[in-house]
């Protein structure tokens, strides 16, 4: 059987290293798993997912000329559901500023526009007798 790229074939695990695991394929071939290939989750150690002498289905990547064989268990294998980062949250409304008006009636640009005025007015006086109340610095106050 000759080893061709997209192939799916059985292999037995014959070799863990750090960074990945060497499969021996038909005719005593060996290829490599990378650590990224070997499992559709993250893979800090590849001896929790595989041990010497586990049968394990394999896709083959890539065969270079000098005949490394690049290898996949984790294309053979069901790609796992989708899982959301950030869970959909519902879409607001934006509240208007003035919440007590019930109104169906579009009120006039006018209207609008002076009400605008006034809610900014209100909220400069407040920002000022706030900030008022808190200058003096240093040498505001001192008790001889």
């Amino acid at each position: 059987m000759s080893i061709e790229v997209g192939s799916v074939l059985e292999g037995i695990v014959t070799g863990i290293t750090k960074f990945g695991a060497f499969i021996e394929l038909s005719d005593k071939k060996v290829g490599l798993v990378h650590i990224s290939e070997v499992a559709n989750e993250y893979v800090k150690d590849v001896h929790d997912f595989l041990k010497v002498q586990d049968k394990v289905n394999v896709k083959v990547l890539s065969v270079d000329e000098k005949g490394k064989i690049g290898l996949s268990i984790k294309q053979t294998q069901a790609a796992p559901a989708k899982k959301e980062f950030y869970p959909k949250k519902e879409i607001r409304q934006h509240r208007s500023f003035d919440q007590n008006r019930r109104s169906a009636a579009p009120a006039s640009f006018e209207d609008r526009l002076s009400k605008f005025l006034k809610d900014s007015d209100e909220r400069l006086m407040d920002l000022k007798r706030n900030t008022e109340s808190k200058r003096g610095g240093r040498g505001a106050r001192r008790s001889d």
